[in-house]
């Protein structure tokens, strides 16, 4: 189907040259109404301002002018109000698609756009401050899904995580140990303000107490260090539970050992950018065009946290990196255009650096909101969420929606057995097609071996089979605009008209030869749908 997309549009395209229409960026896509077309364009609505003429009009010139040079496989050429130009294709065309999907097998669908190139993916980044809540999760589940699109476009992707392991929140955190660990041995030491009052606190303090004796005195450093390595051990294992492991693990204090800081600060400040106030240090974003100008260093001499966030990039810019990407929450929204505003004053290029900005989650039980506050100890831990709910439905639905949008999470729904459980639905799907090839397997009749596509002429047939052609194309679309609910939308979509081709169109029949067409056409469902569900990190269980 890509391909053929591809040749529509370079017919547009000759067709506009041909007629000295100026040239648009147009969009060619399924309609909303089926009954207009397999394609449609909205090129004549982009040039009725330019020729001041009717959308209709242009489009019936852009029309006349196509069908001197039809592609075979497009049957029609019609113009819908408002002026949109639609394009029918042959069925015989998403009928022959059912060999090349069951030819490419775990090949069908990937691009070609990241062959030779490779990418950096920054996601989670939690400081070792507690466990990974579910806010964690969906950060975590948009990375490694964006990585696993970009590794299907060819990318070589370096997946990695940032860290700060120093700074007030560690600091708050050994105290938070500390107390704990004197509270064990029956002696009174209050929490510090803010202080982590998880019961991880406690165990960490146990811990401590069983490995190191009740001798340690008030300050030592072994409550942060054994602090952190509990904490990171506890999140490594979390990430891997979901099947997503890291490549590379970078410390933010790398930057002030190796003198990238002050090399950073230095180098703006010959250009004029650095100025004192107030005993603190500041940016000067405002001669840049921004709106205001960034404390750097504060009084208390404690750098913020955009100094080190720019070094970490102009750092991962060197390692010459074709792309770039980092997953924030949206508390990062205002900070990262900093970053990117003093890589650009440095001189540094960052067209290939991709911001995605995700909003956050909020769990609901029993139509109810559960509370979450790391501090507090009041939260679900994503160890917890995966135990509840399990994997596969832990990354799906943190993928589900678009991540510009609040995510509620309900768990009554990600516990349901049942058709209204979305993964549940897709996974149904699969087990289906894994039943009907087995029994297929085991039937008397021969239906291996050669078939006839054309016998495929029920109209949840040919549903199905356009809906599978377009796999490519939804594959892309996730890729071009990093948004994996893109992938998640178009596998509900296949499992629906799969499920109606189910109920409509048995497979294992006394016609021979329609039972071998409908066989390969549950096959090609198979292969998109194990595809599909590869991306998303997603199981493909044979029983349900």
């Amino acid at each position: 189907m890509t391909k053929l997309k591809e040749k529509i549009m370079n017919s547009i395209e000759v067709a506009i040259q041909s007629l000295s229409f100026p040239e648009k960026d147009y969009s060619l896509a399924p309609p909303k109404n089926n009954d207009f077309g397999d394609l449609s364009s909205n090129i004549a609505l982009l040039l009725a301002k330019d020729l001041k003429k009717s959308p209709m009009d242009i489009g019936k010139i852009i029309a006349s002018e196509l069908s001197k040079n039809l592609d075979d496989n497009v049957t029609n050429i019609s113009v819908t109000n408002p002026g949109f130009i639609n394009f029918e294709i042959d069925d015989q065309f998403f009928k022959s698609q059912i060999i090349e999907m069951i030819k490419q097998d775990k090949s069908y669908g990937k691009g070609t756009n990241g062959i030779g190139q490779t990418a950096n993916v920054e996601f989670v980044s939690a400081n070792p401050t507690g466990p990974l809540t579910v806010g964690h999760g969906r950060n975590a589940i948009l990375g490694d899904t964006v990585s696993n699109i970009l590794e299907w476009q060819g990318f070589k992707v370096t997946r990695e995580y940032y860290f700060n392991d120093a700074g007030r929140q560690m600091r708050i955190l050994a105290q938070s140990v500390e107390a704990r660990y004197f509270e064990l041995l029956g002696q009174s030491l209050n929490l510090p303000e803010d202080g982590y009052q998880g019961d991880y606190i406690r165990d960490i303090a146990e811990i401590i107490l069983d490995e190191k004796g009740r001798e340690l005195d008030n300050g030592s450093t072994i409550f942060k260090e054994k602090a952190e390595e509990v904490i990171f051990n506890n999140i490594k294992d979390s990430l891997k539970k979901l099947g997503i492991n890291f490549d590379q693990f970078t410390n933010e204090k790398t930057f002030y050992e190796n003198g990238d800081i002050d090399r950073f600060i230095t180098e703006l400040r010959k250009k004029n950018l650095i100025y004192e106030k107030e005993n603190a240090t500041w940016f000067k974003a405002s001669a840049l065009g921004k709106e205001q100008d960034r404390v750097y260093v504060k009084s208390t001499g404690e750098p913020t946290y955009r100094v080190p966030d720019t070094a970490y990039h102009r750092d991962k810019i060197k390692r010459n990196f074709d792309l770039i990407i980092d997953i924030f929450g949206s508390d990062h929204a205002d900070a990262y255009p900093d970053v990117i505003t003093a890589l650009e004053a440095l001189g540094h290029n960052t067209e290939h650096i991709k911001v995605l900005i995700y909003q956050f989650v909020t769990l609901l039980k029993g139509g109810k909101k559960v509370k979450m506050s790391t501090r507090k100890a009041d939260f679900v831990t994503l160890d917890e969420l995966v135990d509840e709910v399990g994997i596969d439905v832990v990354r799906y639905f943190f993928i589900m929606r678009s991540m510009n949008t609040h995510l509620d999470f309900d768990l009554d729904l990600a516990t349901d057995q049942s058709d209204k459980n979305p993964v549940y639905y897709l996974q149904y799907a699969h087990a289906r097609i894994s039943n009907i090839i087995a029994r297929a397997n085991d039937a008397q009749k021969k239906l291996d071996g050669p078939f006839d596509c054309s016998l495929l002429n029920h109209k949840d047939e040919i549903g199905l089979l356009k809906h599978l052609s377009r796999f490519p194309e939804f594959v892309n679309l996730a890729y071009e605009n990093l948004e994996p609910q893109n992938i998640a939308n178009y596998l509900q979509e296949l499992s629906s008209r799969f499920h109606k081709f189910y109920n409509n169109c048995r497979v294992i029949i006394d016609d021979i030869e329609l039972s071998k067409a409908r066989l390969a056409t549950v096959k090609a469902t198979k292969v998109v749908l194990i595809n599909g569900l590869k991306i998303l990190g997603i199981s493909a269980p044979e029983r349900m």
